[in-house]
């Protein structure tokens, strides 16, 4: 009998700082540290190295554990292109930790192989769709922040492109952390976090 191993894959792009989270439930999941691949990239061109040598190192029967389904592309079509290599080509098992349903050791029968394609494809589309609200909602919050009459400059750091004039139009009190956080594309809390960063920075 083959033992399987054990594998986790984190991503985060460059705007978004959750890799502790991810990590965090791997661990939990009991998957070993060095079995750990992490890329951080831009969605831009989403190059990346250690999911291409992750993927090397899988095995049939292996077991690789994600934390949302997200990770393994920026939309629908790539997702489902990558859970088909995975669990097709390469024979792998998934496990999504933050979807229990997305766990393919327990569809082997006709029926849970059924089931979990049903909820791959309807999380699938539910991650491009929010990624798609994401990019309408910060158009919307850059076209506002303009229409009041802030300008955009370069970027600092690994910040959006908008965030230090968005800052500073935030702190003279011409937009509140909400429509700042909206403009930027972030959440209240991150955009927040963001901002003491920034000025600590200074």
């Amino acid at each position: 009998m083959v033992l399987s191993t054990a594998y986790g894959y984190v991503r985060v792009s460059t705007r978004e700082q959750n890799e502790g989270r991810q990590l965090i439930a791997l661990a939990e999941a009991a998957v070993p540290r060095q079995n750990i691949y992490s890329d951080k990239q831009s969605g831009k061109d989403f190059q990346r190295p250690q999911y291409q040598k992750l993927l090397r190192k899988l095995r049939r029967d292996d077991l690789l554990y994600i934390k949302s389904i997200d990770r393994l592309g920026r939309n629908y079509q790539e997702i489902l292109e990558q859970w088909q290599l995975l669990t097709k080509e390469k024979g792998v098992d998934i496990v999504v930790l933050d979807m229990p349903l997305l766990d393919t050791r327990r569809g082997k029968d006709l029926m849970g192989a059924f089931l979990s394609d049903v909820v791959l494809q309807v999380l699938s589309f539910v991650a491009e769709n929010e990624r798609v609200n994401i990019r309408q909602r910060q158009a919307e919050g850059i076209a506002a922040a303009k229409a009041k009459g802030i300008k955009f400059g370069r970027p600092r750091g690994n910040l959006p492109e908008n965030f230090q004039e968005i800052h500073k139009a935030w702190r003279g009190k011409k937009l509140s952390v909400k429509e700042a956080a909206r403009a930027c594309g972030m959440a209240v809390t991150t955009f927040y976090d963001a901002a003491v960063r920034f000025e600590k920075a200074d």
